[in-house]
């Protein structure tokens, strides 16, 4: 199984281990794609910080990312399951998983990521700030500039096991699973069932919970109908739509009464 995750906007505080090493993170193929945006985020964030601002969509308060981003290729690390904070991942609560299930979410999640492409949560990365909605000035929108590599990198990390794709549609944009990866690729929705409208603490949160229950089970779905029963057994009401015709995802609805 393999868990598309989005990434959080806050990042936890900058690490104290060893700087980056781009060779060493997960999905080799991306590294030359990770330089490229490295680069020219780093060259934007030294240069004139009302640009890179603007660049970057951040308000005055968040003038002190500029320089978090220049500083990039020195700034300490963390495994970015610790990197990336806020309600989804707070939910999931990597860290006070047991033993077994943190094996398991080392292999099965990966978190996309504007300037990384997609990265495991083993892999140590800097404190940062850039999304996938970023248009760099000579790279361009990093949606559309990341789907080529993605294209060559990703069908492999999904191996041929299920995908469950809990992205927001920023991210999603990067890569969309095709042909036989997308039969077996279940995109996640999470509503709240008296007015079918997805709003965004609790479906983030939920994503969260619902992630750690089967990490914490143990539970290995093999496609989506399976996915289904699992959440079914783990106390989810869920609504499966399946693909109308080959080449397609299904889409589930995680069906929420209280917000919380």
């Amino acid at each position: 199984m393999l868990v598309l995750l989005p990434p959080s906007e806050g990042k936890a505080a900058p690490g104290r281990g060893a700087s980056l090493e781009l060779e060493s993170l997960s999905l080799p193929g991306l590294t030359a794609a990770r330089e490229a945006v490295l680069g020219e985020l780093v060259e934007l964030c030294r240069g004139d910080e009302d640009k890179a601002r603007e660049v970057l969509g951040l308000s005055e308060g968040l003038r002190g990312e500029v320089a978090k981003n220049a500083g990039l290729r020195t700034a300490g690390t963390r495994p970015a399951g610790e990197v990336y904070t806020g309600v989804l991942y707070d939910a999931l609560g990597l860290a006070s998983l047991d033993a077994a299930a943190k094996r398991r979410a080392t292999r099965s999640l990966l978190v996309f990521s504007g300037l990384w492409g997609a990265v495991r949560v083993s892999d140590r990365i800097p404190s940062y700030r850039c999304s996938m909605g970023v248009k760099l000035p000579g790279l361009g929108a990093l949606g559309a500039y990341w789907r080529t590599p993605m294209a060559s990198v990703l069908p492999e990390a999904a191996g041929d096991g299920l995908v469950l794709d809990l992205r927001s549609a920023a991210y999603a944009a990067a890569w969309k699973p095709k042909g036989e990866v997308a039969g077996r690729t279940a995109s996640v929705r999470v509503l709240h069932a008296p007015t079918r409208k997805v709003v965004s603490h609790f479906n983030k949160a939920t994503k969260g919970r619902l992630v750690r229950g089967l990490l914490t089970e143990g539970v290995a779905p093999k496609g989506p109908a399976e996915l289904v029963e699992a959440l079914r057994d783990l106390g989810y009401v869920v609504e499966a739509e399946p693909p109308k015709r080959a080449g397609q995802a299904w889409t589930l609805d995680v069906l929420v009464t209280e917000v919380h």
